[in-house]
């Protein structure tokens, strides 16, 4: 006997059910906005870097095969970036060589030695700025004065308002992040670009308080 296998009709009596399930579930909710990103209407202002919430980090290639990352934990400096305002935009930063950790102490020896940074003759990397490009409301171009290893050269950082607000204690904060690719070359760091990359990828987090 050959079996016959027929399909259920989907009759009137199913679409209520169907239609009663939909309404009993409710749709999932809508992604709530991120708490951390706070925007508010004015965030212009003269800031001071808060050196407990800000660092500099950086990026490079070890022997083709892998890339390091290292960071300098100590930052000062201030900041006024207004999108509305371009012509009075100023960042000025200074971060003490030896403040750097590359989590190995060995490494960080010879990184501050002669062969590369030289803290003892170089011992503070600065950035000053010279103008600055909004791309929109919260992105642009910052450029400016870098000076490393005794060496003076203009660089061009890709920056983003994080965000802007109040803080718990009275204060009111502003926050960026910048990043730009350089070589250490141009600013006389020439020891083992056979092993170590030229181009070395550096990243400001920058957190301030508005005076």
């Amino acid at each position: 006997m050959k079996t016959v296998i027929t399909q259920p009709r989907f009759t009137q009596a199913m679409f209520g059910l169907t239609l009663l399930t939909l309404l009993t579930f409710p749709a999932l909710p809508a992604a709530a906005a991120d708490p951390y990103h706070v925007q508010t209407s004015n965030p212009a202002g003269n800031y001071q870097i808060d050196p407990v919430h800000s660092m500099v980090s950086f990026t490079v290639g070890h022997l083709g095969v892998s890339e390091l990352v290292g960071r300098f934990d100590t930052i000062s400096g201030s900041f006024s970036l207004d999108s509305a305002d371009s012509d009075q935009a100023r960042v000025s930063v200074q971060i003490p060589i030896g403040s750097l950790d590359t989590n190995f102490a060995q490494r960080n020896k010879d990184l501050l030695g002669p062969d590369y940074f030289n803290a003892t003759q170089f011992p503070t990397m600065s950035f000053t700025s010279t103008k600055v490009q909004w791309q929109s409301k919260n992105a642009g171009q910052l450029t400016g004065n870098l000076t490393l290893h005794g060496v003076t050269r203009p660089v061009t950082f890709n920056f983003r308002h994080i965000g802007a607000g109040p803080d718990p204690w009275g204060g009111y904060r502003s926050g960026y992040v910048a990043a730009t690719t350089i070589k250490r070359s141009d600013f006389g760091m020439n020891y083992m670009l056979n092993g170590i990359s030229d181009s070395i990828t550096v990243q400001l987090n920058i957190e301030g308080k508005r005076q």
